[in-house]
């Protein structure tokens, strides 16, 4: 019972209903008892019109009932209709104040009409009638048996209440579920929304009481619009106006590399570089995190992934070298996905970039590309670290960078695919490249395929490279 009352506290779809329903209840059993008394009643002034027609009957037929002990019935076979007809004393055929030769004895002082009278042990109702040749007769029936013939003619007048009660409960029901399923959908509709869709939410086809509602909410969303666009444009114009210090810093620490130091000096003017150059990247990192979450829409258009690792490898050649990491695309297979190809490159670059920093010197970094249930897989496996998986969820905020690792970063990389890969529609899981020890990290991308260029192009692309070899740096 406390769960339902919570519910229905809860629920205003589950309060419309039952209180509609308790509604009707009330007023179908005030509708039904009226129809009830109102039926009976009417039956019982028919009954006294049949008995007001038998007399009449009698009256004009001239009918005479030889025998005083004589009993008329309209139907013998069926008690429960039965009616009396029989002389009363006091007429031209009886004497004295009772007669006990009748059925029914009934005082000679009863006047013309209606009367209901106790005889013996049983209710009667009696029609007192002085006919045209003097005589008095009397038409009677059983108040019992009128009361069961009424009571039978007014429940057939509750049938129609009995029987489209629990219709109307059910048409009640569907019309209030209706009425409900349109603020479903726009639930929905909000629910599934990307995080950069603020625009405001239709509302000329909604009803008129959840239209001001709607329309509080389009308002909101112009307000957190406008804040995140202040934010990202004070984001980009610090990063556009520390560059210009940063690039003045780093030409100055260059010509002052140029000149005589001791090494000590020279340690540590490495050390500035090494800021200045993190200090640069972050900068650029930030650039590109505002622009993709400024951008309404990416174009995403079928893009050969081969293509996108060897534009990527080309870009990361020197750093894989500086550090002798053997790194390479495994296998000839390409595919090609719907994506935005600055947006495909940036996040392959941004996970390269990271594999070549956490790897060691003489590490090993493997990409490779296959289909899989109508996606393309993308991995970038390495031999560093690894992510344990307590931190794999949060790899993916903005500036978190995982405990104890000693490289130097921002830690906006993968912020920044985490941001494109929901702009595509691809998916991202981090695994260990070896489950075993628990070392070295694998990134796994799956992104829609571009069926309809599948075949044709990838053929094009291996005839024109002549295939893709792994590549050693």
């Amino acid at each position: 019972m406390d769960g339902f009352k919570k519910r229905l506290n809860e629920s205003i779809q589950i309060k419309l209903s039952f209180s509609l329903s308790l509604a009707i209840l009330v007023i179908a059993v005030i509708a039904g008892g009226l129809s009830f008394v109102l039926a009976f009643d009417e039956a019982h002034e028919l009954q006294d019109d049949t008995l007001q027609q038998i007399a009449a009957l009698v009256d004009r037929q001239q009918l005479s009932l030889t025998n005083f002990s004589d009993v008329v019935r309209s139907n013998e076979s069926d008690e429960a209709s039965s009616v009396i007809i029989q002389y009363l004393a006091d007429g031209k055929n009886t004497v004295g104040k009772w007669d006990a030769g009748m059925p029914l004895q009934l005082p000679n002082t009863l006047p013309d009409g209606m009367h209901t009278l106790d005889v013996g042990s049983k209710p009667f109702r009696v029609l007192v009638k002085t006919t045209a040749n003097g005589n008095r007769i009397v038409v009677a029936q059983e108040t019992a048996i009128r009361d069961e013939i009424a009571s039978e003619s007014a429940l057939r007048t509750l049938l129609p209440f009995l029987i489209l009660f629990p219709i109307l409960l059910l048409i009640v029901a569907d019309i209030v579920r209706k009425m409900f399923r349109l603020l479903t959908a726009l639930a929905n509709e909000i629910d599934q929304r990307a995080e950069q869709a603020l625009h405001p939410i239709e509302h000329r086809q909604l009803p008129t009481e959840v239209r001001p509602f709607v329309v509080a909410i389009n308002r909101l969303l112009i307000r957190v619009a406008q804040t995140i666009d202040a934010q990202r444009r004070f984001v980009a114009d610090a990063a556009h106006e520390l560059r210009s210090p940063l690039t003045a810093i780093s030409l100055q620490a260059e010509r002052l590399a140029e000149a005589e130091m001791s090494s000590m000096a020279r340690e540590r003017l490495a050390t500035l570089q090494r800021g200045i150059e993190r200090g640069r990247n972050l900068l650029d990192q930030l650039l590109t995190l505002v622009k993709i979450q400024s951008l309404p829409n990416l174009h995403n258009l079928p893009v050969s992934v081969q293509g996108i690792y060897r534009r990527v490898l080309e870009d990361l050649m020197t750093l894989a070298d500086a550090k002798h990491i053997d790194i390479g695309v495994e296998g000839e297979q390409d595919a090609w996905v719907l994506a935005d190809e600055l947006g495909m490159k940036t996040v392959v670059k941004n996970l390269l970039d990271n594999a070549i920093r956490y790897t060691p010197r003489g590490g090993r970094i493997d990409m490779s590309v296959s289909v899989v249930q109508g996606r393309a897989l993308l991995s970038i496996k390495d031999n560093g670290p690894g992510i344990p998986v307590a931190e794999r969820e949060r790899v993916f905020d903005p500036f978190y960078r995982t405990l104890g690792g000693d490289q130097v970063g921002s830690g906006l990389g993968l912020s920044i695919v985490k941001t494109i890969s929901d702009r595509i529609g691809a998916e991202i899981q981090l695994a260990f490249s070896d489950e075993v020890q628990g070392c070295g990290l694998c990134v796994y991308l799956l992104i829609p395929l571009a069926e309809s260029y599948q075949g044709s192009h990838a053929k094009q692309h291996s005839e024109r490279h002549g295939g893709i070899n792994r590549l050693v740096l």
